[in-house]
C-alpha cells in the first residue's frame, strides 16, 4: 500500500506578472481515477500555488514542481565562483535569492538576475551573456547531465533566454521553497519521513517518455491524452472545458506518472545522487 493517498503536478511559470497562465496544478487521488485539474479556469499566481501546498492540498500529497530547485555546483565547487556570498547549499541559495528580491512583487526574481555578482554567470535577453556563464547550453546539475544520458535535453538553470530556459522558474521557485521549507519536506533535501506531504522536483518530459512519447516530441495534444494516460495506468480523462494548454496536458500526464511511478524504489536512490548533490543541487525525481 502507498503511504501517498494522493498525486499532484504543478507546472510553474518564471515570467513577470501577477497570474500566470503557465501555471496549471493537476491532482489524482491513488487508484486509477483520472488526474482532475485544480481550479479549472483559473489564473494561478505563485502565492495561490503556495497557498494550495500548505493550506489546500490533501494530506498525504507527493506534490511534483516543474522547476529546478537550485543551480549547478558540482562542476565548480561553487554556485556563484568568485562572489564571496556565494552559498554553501541549496537551502542558503534560497534564502539568498529571497532575500535580494524581497521588493520584488509576486515572488518574482528580477532583482537577484540583475544583482551585478549573480549576472555574471547568467546568459540574458538582449545577447547579454555573463563573463562566467560558461558558454555553450550552460553549467548543469548532476541531475541534468544524468538527464542527458537518459536522453533529455535539459537547459541549465542559468539560461533565462528562450522558449526551453527554465532559469526564472526555477528562481522564483526558489522564493516558494524557502516560503514551504518549514511545513513541507523537499525532497531529497529532506529525507521522506514516512508520512505528510513531500515536494519533489518533476521533469515533465520524463513522464510523456514514460507513456510512449517519442523523444524530442513530448508535448501531448488533447486527442492524445486518453492514451498516454491508459499507458500510465490511468482512466480517461473528463474533457476540459476551453482550450487544451500544454501546461494543462503536462501537469495531468505527470500527475498520473507520479502516481504510476513513485513506488520504483531506484527512483529514490539513483547512483549519482551522492551527499554532497543531495544538499548543494538536489535531484530530479525520476532521474536514475
Amino acid at each position: 500500500m502507498s503511504r501517498f493517498s494522493h498525486f499532484a503536478a504543478i507546472d510553474w511559470s518564471g515570467a513577470v506578472g501577477a497570474r500566470q497562465r503557465g501555471i496549471a496544478v493537476a491532482l489524482c487521488a491513488l487508484g486509477d481515477a483520472a488526474p482532475v485539474l485544480v481550479r479549472p479556469g483559473h489564473i494561478w499566481s505563485r502565492q495561490d500555488a503556495l497557498d494550495w501546498m500548505l493550506h489546500g492540498m490533501p494530506a498525504d500529497t507527493l506534490v511534483g514542481l516543474d522547476l529546478g530547485p537550485s543551480l549547478p555546483f558540482v562542476d565548480r565547487g561553487a554556485f556563484f565562483p568568485h562572489w564571496a556570498e556565494s552559498p554553501v547549499d541549496a537551502r542558503s541559495l534560497w534564502a539568498l535569492v529571497d532575500r535580494l528580491c524581497i521588493d520584488d512583487p509576486h515572488l518574482s526574481a528580477s532583482s537577484f538576475v540583475d544583482h551585478p555578482e549573480a549576472a555574471r554567470h547568467f546568459r540574458r535577453h538582449g545577447g547579454r551573456e555573463g563573463d562566467l556563464f560558461g558558454g555553450g547550453r550552460g553549467r548543469l546539475r548532476v541531475t541534468e547531465l544524468a538527464q542527458m544520458a537518459q536522453g533529455l535535453n535539459p537547459c541549465s538553470n542559468l539560461n533565462l533566454v528562450g522558449a526551453a530556459q527554465v532559469g526564472k522558474s526555477s528562481l522564483t521557485g526558489m522564493r516558494v521553497l524557502h516560503r514551504a521549507q518549514h511545513r513541507l519536506p523537499i525532497w531529497p533535501f529532506d529525507p521522506d519521513p514516512g508520512s505528510g506531504s513531500l515536494i519533489v522536483e518533476i521533469y515533465t518530459s520524463i513522464a510523456a517518455l514514460a507513456a510512449g512519447k517519442r523523444k524530442g516530441q513530448t508535448k501531448i495534444g488533447a486527442g492524445e491524452l486518453d492514451d498516454r494516460l491508459s499507458a500510465l495506468g490511468s482512466a480517461p480523462h473528463v474533457p476540459l472545458a476551453g482550450r487544451y494548454s500544454d501546461h494543462a496536458t503536462d501537469s495531468l500526464l505527470t500527475a498520473a506518472w507520479l502516481r504510476h511511478a513513485h513506488a520504483r524504489a531506484e527512483l529514490w536512490a539513483p547512483a549519482g545522487m551522492t551527499p554532497d548533490v543531495v544538499q548543494t543541487e538536489g535531484w530530479t525525481f525520476g532521474v536514475i
